[in-house]
């Protein structure tokens, strides 16, 4: 009787010893250092100016600008980024995530360079503007070309890392800041070193990115499977062989995933998005958990933090910037920590603990604003850490992370650019209307907060999906009904199994396989000899 083929999955050909010492990994991950730092850059240019306003030395040569003129030079980078923002899924799946991070990063050194030179107010918004334009470019391009190339028990924890390193770029630009006016005092060159410091990352960028592979799924998208080919085998199986396991496993699951998406989705316009139940469940989480990013109290603990210090008679500028610095540093190694986990705790949960935590830290600051008390403030001052920890917890490290990964490759640039964009309008409610809305009601709009993390909650409960064990391409289906992941998984072991017999007899392999727990993967320990097949174990 004719044995039935058995069932290969990725975690049957992936590297299960430390990845440094797999030399295709160790230089895959050398290589997504250069994407990964656009977050931190993201994080520099938009800390920078509130960096800038603590320098007499800014002050003074731009005539310490006021009300709207501040507001201006606050919301310029912003501004530049929405004007970007619908062309960035364009050059993108166009010309490439490669092709996309270069121009952002050579726009952005133009508009260092006119803001180190800035002459006036107007000169300073022009740059600042024209750095936003550029920056969206980037923060588009990144996290794609990171999602799609990772190695695949890494990805998760990759990609995590990358909305992460914001706080990083906010840490480096407190500290140059404060440095620049220890060592420059007196001299325009305490704000204009900050401001050449942001050059750094996109001039490395703009050197390095050709040196840097390009996304397999482009590259497959574009027809140049053999391209792909040589970039899996070189970096996720050790440079092997284009005939290895894995790299047919993930070209096959790459090449049916883009044909399945193809029937679902007959055109890759925005409208794409709305065209299908599925891309209309994806929208929908999407823009809620951007929402939820914005409107779970860090509006309003940004908004307080100051009045709160000085109401329990912490007034000294530096004491007040040592705290905030302390909880931009907590804050970075919170969600990193927590990016580590999103593999083997899982992306719903992570969600769940994230939202239960927020509500603790509104209800202590409607007590303050209710009693004017300072026990109450000095109460709240832990809670705002105790707020940070639970928002670290998930919205930090998965808001980009779990965006890209239910996304399908046709429209995985254009989804990320509408999360960025509800991003950028429910910021700006934060700005212009929660302060309003307090001096209005008071304490009563921390009571409607708490209400809204009930809906956020509830939503949370209901609608988020665990992804976590499964490949980007399998991720990306689970909208799409329980045929399409199946569909994929089948299609890539079939091409997998067709490669295994090529290399060696089936009847070698055991019927029942061992299975061995490693970390959220359940790996098979089939007893092959390295002498036999050529994976990268």
């Amino acid at each position: 009787m004719p044995r039935s083929l058995p069932e290969w999955t990725v975690v049957d050909f992936i590297h299960t010893g430390p990845w440094w010492q797999n030399r295709g990994i160790l230089l895959l991950n050398i290589c997504l250092v250069l994407p990964l730092v656009t977050s931190a850059v993201n994080g520099l240019d938009s800390s920078l100016v509130n960096g800038l306003q603590i320098l007499p030395d800014w002050q003074e040569y731009f005539g310490h600008p006021k009300g709207s003129i501040l507001g201006l030079i606050n919301s310029a980078q912003n501004l530049g980024c929405l004007v970007g923002l619908p062309f960035t899924p364009l050059v993108s799946d166009t010309l490439g995530r490669r092709a996309a991070l270069f121009t952002g990063s050579l726009i952005m050194l133009a508009g260092v360079a006119l803001q180190a030179a800035s002459l006036s107010v107007e000169m300073l918004i022009a740059a600042r503007v024209i750095i936003g334009f550029g920056l969206t470019f980037c923060t588009n391009a990144a996290p794609l070309l990171l999602i799609e190339l990772a190695y695949p028990t890494q990805r998760g924890k990759i990609t995590s890392m990358y909305n992460s390193n914001w706080y990083l770029g906010s840490i480096i630009s407190a500290w140059v800041c404060y440095g620049s006016y220890d060592h420059a005092s007196g001299s325009t060159w305490s704000w204009r070193v900050p401001t050449l410091v942001q050059a750094v990352a996109p001039f490395a960028q703009v050197l390095l990115i050709w040196f840097i592979p390009e996304s397999p799924r482009y590259l497959v998208s574009k027809g140049y499977e053999g391209k792909a080919g040589r970039i899996l085998s070189k970096y996720h199986a050790n440079g092997t062989d284009e005939r290895d396991p894995l790299v047919v496993f993930e070209l096959a699951q790459i090449r049916h995933a883009l044909r399945l998406e193809q029937e679902i989705n007959k055109s890759t316009s925005y409208w794409s998005l709305f065209s299908t139940p599925g891309n209309r469940r994806r929208l929908k989480i999407i823009v809620a958990i951007a929402a939820f990013s914005q409107w779970s109290g860090n509006g309003l603990v940004s908004y307080y933090i100051n009045l709160i210090l000085e109401g329990v008679g912490i007034t000294d500028t530096a004491t007040k910037a040592s705290i905030n610095g302390g909880l931009q540093v907590f804050n970075f190694v919170v969600a990193v920590s927590a990016a580590m986990l999103v593999d083997w705790v899982g992306r719903r949960t992570l969600f769940l603990v994230s939202n239960s935590g927020f509500a603790a830290w509104t209800v202590s600051t409607a007590v303050y604003n209710t009693l004017h008390k300072a026990e109450a403030a000095k109460a709240t001052i832990p809670f705002i850490f105790f707020f940070y920890f639970f928002y670290d917890i998930a919205y930090t490290p998965m808001l980009v992370a779990y965006t890209l990964e239910i996304l399908p490759y046709k429209i995985r640039a254009k989804g990320f650019a509408i999360m960025n964009l509800m991003v950028m309008l429910t910021s700006a409610f934060n700005q212009f209307i929660n302060p309003l809305a307090i001096n209005a009601i008071g304490w009563w709009y921390y009571i409607a907060y708490c209400a809204w993390l009930i809906v956020e909650l509830v939503f949370i409960v209901v609608c988020i999906v665990e992804t976590r064990g499964r490949t980007l391409e399998e991720t990306a289906a689970l909208f799409d009904g329980e045929e399409p992941p199946r569909d994929i998984q089948a299609m890539a072991g079939e091409a997998a199994t067709i490669s295994m017999s090529m290399i060696r007899p089936l009847a070698n392999i055991p019927e029942t396989p061992q299975k061995e727990n490693y970390g959220h993967f359940e790996l098979y320990d089939r007893h092959r000899p390295q002498s036999q097949i050529a994976i990268a174990i």
